[in-house]
Formats: structure tokens, sequence, C-alpha cells
């Protein structure tokens, strides 16, 4: 009797999940998923909790609703195949702020993650070069190649719109510099433009251009309840056996498939499998591939190399305080503040809204190669986010009654220039060596929801196909 085919997932996050969901509905019926996770809770970075008696996230807040060619994101429509399509909310308050010369200023419209596609509209906040963006009669960006956001936009428009709008808000997202992010992987649509335009305006015109989108359309949605529901729909969903604490330790390959060591090193569970995806941050995925034989040489040491951000997200509840009528606010690093990004939740968020008057407000803090600025304690972090959101605000701030810190340790991937060429060597070479097994998650493909969901789909896809041929 054949027996059914085996693929384990390692990794519990949406990226795994969303692999899992996928090899459901897609491999044959009589296939064994097991996912694997080290900690005792799926989900990564999506985490809801509560605080003063009401559900907050600990982690991402909400999704993107499309994808960057303008259609459903991956993971709006994973959230309609799980059936929670009626369950999504969006935000109430969209008008966010920026800190300039320690006063709010609102975000200026038209841009592209801060690149503008009207100079006019950034000028309060930025002015740009006076000669600024001079058609120079050729594209902007010469066949494949990759620059940093910041050595773009700075030789186009100057330090201001840099270190004022395009470094904050790119730091809101990767907690990384514009001046070290690379352009293909972090703003792909602004990347293929720039292959076409001789302007940087141009560009952003011609990207917004190529992804419209509908007047009055919602950018972001979350679900009622927290995103949590959402992994434990997933996990649902996808049927597979779910493994908690249960670290892999070692990847080998045997000669009909792969063997996992999972556990504890006194006590290991040896498990066979025919296929592999690994969901987990590049570090602990290349010291799995470093066991795997018959990789070309520098494969694992590639994916090593991928360095990340770690962050603090600190949430307050506090009793009646007198916040502005915004989602809040980014932080440039040349403000000299910790904090470099601060969401009025409870303002944002309108279903979150609290009969007894009580206000949630969460900051992030940590920037890549500021790691120092965590190595404090919990309360030490809160008491820096709330004076610093209140001289933001210029107006004192009332006690808080609750207070949460979540630390994310490695949480941000930092794509430096040539990104997308080296994930796609590592995974040409991983393809041509050992097809059943896959790669996924944000350190490779991008940070975000629907990245990481459409991120964990394809892995399952490659999973299906490679079945499909040896079946042939």
């Amino acid at each position: 009797m054949r027996q059914p085919w085996r693929v384990a997932i390692v990794g519990g996050g949406i990226t795994g999940l969303a692999a899992a969901v996928r090899l459901a509905d897609r491999a044959p019926a009589d296939t064994e998923i097991t996912v694997y996770e080290q900690s005792g809770a799926l989900g990564g970075k999506l985490r809801t909790g509560e605080l003063a008696g009401g559900p907050v996230e600990f982690g991402a807040e909400s999704f993107l609703m499309r994808d960057p060619a303008g259609g459903e994101s991956a993971v709006l429509t994973l959230v309609r195949r799980l059936g929670l399509a009626d369950e999504i909310v969006h935000p109430t308050v969209g008008q966010a702020a920026l800190v300039v010369d320690g006063e709010l200023r609102p975000v200026p419209g038209g841009t592209l993650v801060g690149v503008p596609g009207d100079l006019e509209k950034v000028a309060a906040v930025a002015k740009p070069a006076a000669d600024a963006d001079r058609d120079g009669g050729a594209p902007l960006l010469a066949g494949d190649a990759d620059v940093s956001v910041g050595a773009l936009v700075r030789s186009r428009l100057g330090d201001a719109v840099v270190d004022r709008l395009v470094d904050p808000m790119l730091g809101g997202v990767y907690a990384g510099r514009a001046d070290d992010l690379s352009l293909a992987a972090t703003m792909p649509a602004l990347a293929r433009a720039a292959r076409v335009e001789h302007t940087l305006v141009g560009a952003v015109r011609a990207a917004q251009a190529a992804a419209p989108r509908a007047p009055g359309a919602p950018v972001f949605g979350t679900l009622a309840g927290g995103l949590s529901r959402l992994v434990d729909a997933a996990a649902t969903a996808s049927g597979a056996t779910i493994r908690r604490n249960a670290a892999v330790r070692e990847l080998t390959c045997t000669a009909t498939g792969w063997r996992l060591t999972v556990g504890p090193t006194r006590d290991p569970d040896f498990v066979e499998a025919d296929a592999v995806i690994l969901a987990v941050p590049a570090h602990p995925a290349a010291r799995l591939l470093a066991g795997v034989a018959g990789l070309a040489p520098g494969v694992a040491e590639a994916v090593g190399g991928l360095d990340y951000a770690s962050v603090a997200l600190v949430t307050v509840a506090l009793p009646g305080p007198e916040l502005p009528a915004l989602s809040g606010f980014l932080v440039p690093a040349t403000e000299g503040l910790t904090i470099k990004a601060s969401t009025f939740f409870t303002t944002k968020w309108g279903h979150l809204a609290r009969p007894d008057g009580l206000a949630l407000v969460r900051a992030s803090v940590g920037r890549y190669g500021e790691e120092s600025t965590l190595q404090v304690t919990d309360d030490d972090l809160v008491a820096t986010v709330l004076r610093e959101v209140a001289t933001v605000l210029g107006t004192a701030l009332p006690a808080p009654v609750a207070a949460h810190v979540q630390r994310w340790g490695g949480a941000l991937p930092q794509y430096t220039p040539g990104h997308l060429d080296r994930v796609a060597d590592v995974r040409a070479a991983v393809r041509a060596a050992h097809p059943t097994l896959a790669l996924a998650g944000a350190g490779y493909d991008g940070v975000g929801i629907p990245v990481c969901v459409r991120s964990g789909e394809t892995a399952a896809e490659e999973i299906i196909e490679a079945r499909e041929g040896s079946a042939a």
C-alpha cells in the first residue's frame, strides 16, 4: 500500500501556516502536513494580547488590502478562504504626522513610501534641493542595477527629503535606514519604473499609475478581535498536525527524502518526511541548510548573511489623554528621539474605542544598528515612551493604568542592494540540488503579512510541483 506523502513545515508563523493551507487545498487529499513550531505559540509576529481588559496587537497590527499590481492582496484572499471576510475592519482615522523640528506636521500625500510624486506637496515637510530631479536624458537605473533607496533619492532630491520623509517611513516598516535598504527589494514598483523613467518624480507617478487605487478604497485592514484569529483559522483550515515547542535542530537528506531531528539534544525525535518547507528566519534556516548534503558551496552562508533589526513595541493604557485626531506619528532619526513611531490605537481603530475612556498608545523603539536603546529594563522603556510622546504632543500625559513591552529580537530583515539577486541564486541552487526543499518567509521576499502569505503559498506550490514531477 502506498504511503501518504509527508510534508514538514518548519516554522509556525503566518508564512508556514499559509503554506499549510495551500497544501491542504492543492496537494493530494492524503498528504500528511506537519508544522513544527519551536515556541509555544503559533503566528510569529502576529500576536493579539490584552491590556487593561481590552484586545491589543503586540505585533503586526494590520495588512495591506491590495497587492503591488493593484489586485487583491494575498492575505485578503486567504482571509476570504478562511471565512473571515466579514470580520475585516478598517482604520477610522488615516492621517498620520511626521515630527519635524520638534513639531507635528501632516504626512504629505502623493508619495510612494515617502518618495514624492509632487515636489510641492512635500515642501512643508522637506524642501527638495533647488536643482532637483532634472532630466538627464536616460533612465535612472540601468539594466538590472540595484541601489539603496537613500542613494537614489539623495542624488535626485537632496538630503532633506531622505532624512525627514523617506527614512522615517521606511524606518517605520523595516527599522532600517534608507541609505542601507535595497530599492528593488523594498520598493519594487519604483525600481521597475526607474529603469524606464528619466526623473524620480516621473518614476513615482509611473509606479502609482501602474497600480491605481479606487478613490476612497481602504489601504489597510485588520480583523475584529485581532489578527490571532487569522492564525487560529489558518491552523484549523490546514488540517495539519501542529507540534508546538518542537525545535527542529537538524535537517538531513536521505535516500527517500528527509530526516528532521526535533526536540532537545538529550531526547531527540527523528522524523521522516518526503518534502520540507523552511519557513523560519534566515539564521536558523542557514543552520539547518549547513547540514544538507549536495548544496552548492556558500548557500548556507549566503542565507545566514542576512541581518535583522530588533525592536520593542511599548503599549500604554492612558485614562483620558488629550490626543490629536491622528492615527499616529513617525519620528525621523535626525530628531534625536528614542522612539521611531507611535500609534494612537484607539483613535486609529474605531472598533477598539473604550467606553471607559482609556486610550491605547503604542510606540516602536529600535533602529538597525542601535540595539543599545533596547538594552534597558521594561520600566525604563515605558518611561522613555511616555516622556517622548508627551514632548512631541506638547502636553503632559496621565499616568498609565497598564503597560506592556513586547520585545521582538531579530524581527525585521535588512535588505541591502543586490538582495533579490542573492535570493534568486540561493533558491536556484536549493532547487537544483533538492526539489523537495523550499525556502519561504520575510527573510527572502519582504516584510508584511501579504508578502509572507504569498511566500508560503509559493513554497507550497513548488513542493506540489516537485511531487508531481517525481510521480510522472
